[in-house]
């Protein structure tokens, strides 16, 4: 495992080579608040609640060192995924049918046994074991993370993709439900399972973190984060497309290729001394 200035290093890595817009996320997770140091932004220590979304964005935006507990969590499903209240499946399930977010108790009781769910239940009792979290900028990280969260366009979470595929030993397999997608499978699922898992941000990270619709994410174990670095553009060899991406561009093309094109090129060359009339 990497140092904390090994973390650093590779947070400039994928900063600078990927050219992302934001600051990759360092996370670890806390077993009790006499953890966190001192300089970190605790929301209840100034009166507030922050969803646990919003602590990746102070972070990932503005370079914010942030701690987060059930405290400073206004958003409560979160806090009872993580494990940090406790809370019974039954109220779990209750509180999701009050919100309306699928058809009946049916399909609530399948989404929570489904995929990174299912993850996240068989891990249970060592997520219990833990507060809260620490977030840090990685390319100045204060703390050595338990996982990484990074936010990017398409093309740049690919290339972590293929970074983590380069040598095939830790392919990603990821679930889709909308919910829980940067606060469960961007940190914590990472961390409890130490598999990767691409975030697709969900009705809470879009409505509460301002998180860009162009943006995707993927949530990696801090342990794979010196393979990511060493494998970064290696897929392909020269022909990988690299950042800024490089296209194909189609060759062997002229003035032919549309008639205004064709057009104008037949005017231009009529006026041309020893043309044809």
């Amino acid at each position: 495992m990497m140092d904390l200035n090994g973390f650093r290093e590779a947070g400039e890595v994928l900063y600078d080579r990927l050219r992302l817009d934001t600051y990759p996320v360092a996370i670890q997770y806390i077993r009790d608040a006499s953890r966190i140091p001192p300089g970190f932004v605790r929301p209840s220590a100034n009166g507030q609640k922050w969803s646990l979304c919003q602590a990746f964005t102070w972070v990932r935006r503005w370079g914010w060192n942030v701690a987060m507990t059930s405290e400073d969590n206004f958003c409560v499903p979160a806090t009872a995924a993580h494990g940090w209240e406790d809370v019974s499946p039954e109220d779990l399930v209750q509180s999701q049918l009050v919100q309306g977010w699928h058809k009946d108790r049916a399909a609530e009781e399948k989404r929570f046994s489904f995929g990174h769910y299912r993850t996240l239940a068989e891990h249970h009792a060592r997520a219990r074991e833990h507060i809260g979290f620490l977030c840090s900028p990685l390319p100045r990280t204060e703390i050595v993370p338990d996982s990484v969260l990074v936010y990017g366009t398409g093309p740049q979470i690919t290339h972590i993709i293929h970074a983590l595929c380069y040598e095939f030993k830790h392919p990603v397999v990821s679930s889709f439900d909308g919910f829980t997608e940067s606060c469960v499978k961007g940190g914590l699922i990472p961390f409890l399972s130490q598999e990767p898992q691409v975030v697709l941000p969900g009705a809470g990270d879009r409505s509460f973190a301002g998180i860009m619709d162009h943006e995707i994410g993927i949530g990696l174990p801090a342990s794979l984060l010196s393979s990511v670095k060493d494998n970064l553009f290696k897929t392909g060899g020269v022909l990988n497309i690299g950042m800024p991406m490089k296209t194909v561009l189609a060759t062997g093309l002229d003035e032919t290729i549309t008639p205004g094109f064709h057009f104008l090129r037949q005017k231009i060359d009529e006026k041309k001394p020893g043309s044809r009339p």
